[in-house]
């Protein structure tokens, strides 16, 4: 092979390599009116037009990368021989079950593909439901129109239309918002972190945000875990970031449980102080234990050093006991001490009940 051969192939590897791929190919679809269209025109404008021109109810569907992770998003029941059945029935099926990798770091393996699914009826959208590519679907019998050729970033920008809508406050309009917003934040596309930002911006409606602060937790590795390290040093509104810790338990940062100790040691607000030790208990582990424990000596305030005392209360009983019974025993606050009583009592442990008969007994 010439040299001009060689480097005329070596352009044609590299055209095709840059080239961005999008996932063309179809769900599995049961009981389904199937068509199959294209959107490279334009992902808004195609949409739009097939809303408008559906005589009844149909669903919409199209493929865009997902997020790396261990996740499954699909439905399982029971059938009538007992074995559980996978699958989802679209129309009036609620038995979705979202499966992830427990918190871990965000591995490689899992689906590479998202299905996004529009529910159109009426010339507008009632329900936006998200999929993993190995899940089978029964469209009901509806019309079931596949769009090819979707790009991430116009599926973002279309679903963040759904976001914000105006219908939010009833019940299909809180159902059309939450699922554009999982949409959102389980598409591997920087225009998915963008969004996100916009939708957690001190201006937005609290409930937005605190959706928000969920999925930058779960889905939207480093960038989700230093804008809720920035939100959760900076916000000032305290009952905001008492709700956004949640997301920081979920990310899979390694630096994640360093925040929360941070936040549980020096977060101006008490509640916040206190969730974070409250969800410090969840990840056990021996850092979060002496944060708990720490919170418990020295911390101003009596009701989180309460909270402390209950974080123990939700650790291992071999880590939580033993601790709840040197509180009791030795903290000088006797409102603490009251606490880890209260707490030992429920536990239902022998240590515990040998602890309260050397008391009543002395």
């Amino acid at each position: 092979m010439t040299s001009r051969k060689k480097l005329n192939l070596l352009l044609i590897v590299l055209i095709l390599g840059a080239a961005p791929v999008y996932a063309t190919d179809q769900p599995r679809v049961t009981n389904a009116k199937m068509e199959t269209r294209s959107a490279a025109a334009g992902l808004e404008s195609e949409f739009r037009s097939l809303v408008q021109s559906q005589p009844g109810p149909a669903w919409i569907g199209y493929a865009v990368p997902t997020v790396p992770g261990d996740r499954t998003m699909c439905c399982c029941g029971y059938g009538r021989d007992g074995q559980m059945r996978g699958g989802c029935t679209l129309e009036g099926d609620r038995g979705f079950n979202m499966n992830s990798d427990g918190g871990k770091q965000a591995s490689l393996e899992g689906p590479e593909h998202l299905w996004v699914l529009l529910r159109v009826s009426e010339k507008k959208v009632g329900r936006i439901r998200t999929f993993s590519e190995d899940c089978e679907l029964n469209s009901g019998g509806l019309p079931f129109i596949w769009l090819t050729d979707v790009k991430p970033a116009e599926s973002v920008a279309l679903l963040s239309t759904y976001v914000r809508t105006s219908e939010v406050e009833d019940h299909e309009g809180k159902d059309v918002s939450s699922g554009a917003l999982s949409a959102i934040a389980l598409t591997a596309d920087p225009s998915a972190d963008r969004a996100l930002d916009g939708f957690i911006a001190p201006s937005q409606p609290e409930h937005l945000r605190q959706n928000v602060s969920f999925w930058l937790g779960e889905a939207r590795g480093r960038h989700g875990f230093e804008t809720l390290q920035r939100l959760l040093k900076n916000d000032s509104d305290d009952r905001f970031r008492e709700h956004a810790i949640f997301g920081l338990t979920v990310s899979r940062e390694p630096e994640a449980v360093a925040t929360l100790i941070d936040i549980a040691k020096h977060d101006p607000a008490p509640k916040v102080r206190g969730q974070a030790l409250f969800w410090l208990a969840q990840k056990a582990g021996k850092r979060a234990t002496e944060a708990i424990t720490d919170a418990i000596n020295n911390d101003p305030e009596t009701e989180v050093k309460k909270r402390a005392v209950f974080a123990l209360s939700q650790l291992p009983h071999d880590q939580g006991v033993p601790l709840l019974i040197q509180v009791a025993r030795t903290n000088h606050n006797p409102e603490v001490r009251k606490q880890a009583m209260f707490w030992l009592g429920q536990s239902n442990d022998p240590r515990a009940v040998s602890f309260f008969e050397e008391v009543l007994l002395r």
